[in-house]
């Protein structure tokens, strides 16, 4: 992975602390080439990845990437799954069957078929390969070597003590889609030591990690000793904690902890984006040399 990753929160007037600036967020990028234009700046500034949900406007996105081979033949895409509001948009507007219709790849009534089997021996697994085959139908031909299970649900099997389902999703990315399997959380300690007991190894867990403990159950000093003494790939997110805290004292924090292996961030405007890269490279100079010493 990448140590600089690109995010879509603010696409989707997604903003932890503020309505007004959801607002603004939604109304600059009504348009999808508003979003293409931005991505284009995080590549120019040096961020090759882009971690996104499975919203029906990346389908937009993967498109434009498609027919521009050339120039996004590097550039990868790490998709997180399953986008829960679309779901639910498309049942209010389609109903069960045109939701599914549109999006279960292949045969419609195979597709079905197997779903139906599947719910009536309940057979969970063959259920959840169903729904990654769907949210992967807008990234046929696009890189995604990376594919993520989203904390809604990485979180609720964590509760229920459903380890199989995601060691299962961890074999299924691997063997259908030729990628690894990342899982996002809000609770890394638990994530890292209930996957330590599987066939699992050196996963990769996004998590939020940032100064004031935003979103990080157990609690920062935990995180803290978990990513000293285990073994795992982390991918640092909301290292802004909302805004909360500054840019340089958020950027610094991080890249002094060891174990991240990537930062994810997402920004609205070209100087945001710039000055974010430019904080990661100048504090991963420094801890590079106090390492060093």
């Amino acid at each position: 992975m990448e140590r600089i990753l690109f995010g879509d929160n603010q696409f989707f007037a997604v903003n932890h602390i503020s309505d007004d600036k959801s607002m603004a967020q939604s109304i600059k990028f009504k348009e999808d080439s508003a979003i293409i234009r931005t991505l284009d700046y995080a590549i120019a500034a040096g961020s090759n990845t882009f971690m996104c949900t499975t919203h029906d406007r990346i389908a937009n996105i993967c498109e434009h990437i498609r027919q521009h081979p050339e120039k996004y033949r590097s550039y990868n895409v790490f998709p997180c799954m399953p986008y829960a509001h679309k779901y639910a948009n498309a049942v209010t507007e389609l109903g069960i069957a045109g939701t599914i219709k549109q999006y279960v790849p292949g045969n419609f009534f195979g597709s079905v078929f197997k779903g139906g089997v599947a719910f009536l021996s309940k057979d969970y697994l063959s259920i959840m390969e169903l729904l990654i085959d769907a949210e992967m139908k807008m990234f046929k031909g696009v890189n995604t070597p990376v594919i993520f299970l989203q904390n809604v649900v990485t979180d609720l099997l964590i509760g229920l003590g459903m380890t199989d389902v995601l060691v299962a999703f961890h074999k299924y990315i691997a063997k259908k889609y030729n990628a690894e399997a990342g899982f996002i959380t809000m609770n890394m300690p638990k994530l890292v030591a209930l996957l330590e007991q599987t066939e699992v190894r050196n996963p990769v867990i996004c998590a939020s990690i940032n100064k004031v403990g935003f979103r990080m159950s157990g609690g920062k000093e935990l995180y803290e000793h978990t990513l000293k003494t285990k073994q795992f790939r982390a991918i640092a997110m909301q290292v802004l904690a909302g805004g909360a805290v500054s840019p340089r004292e958020a950027i610094e924090y991080v890249c002094s902890l060891p174990n991240i292996e990537s930062i994810l961030f997402g920004a609205s405007s070209k100087i945001n984006i710039e000055e974010t890269i430019s904080l990661i490279h100048q504090y991963d100079e420094k801890y590079k040399q106090v390492a060093s010493r």
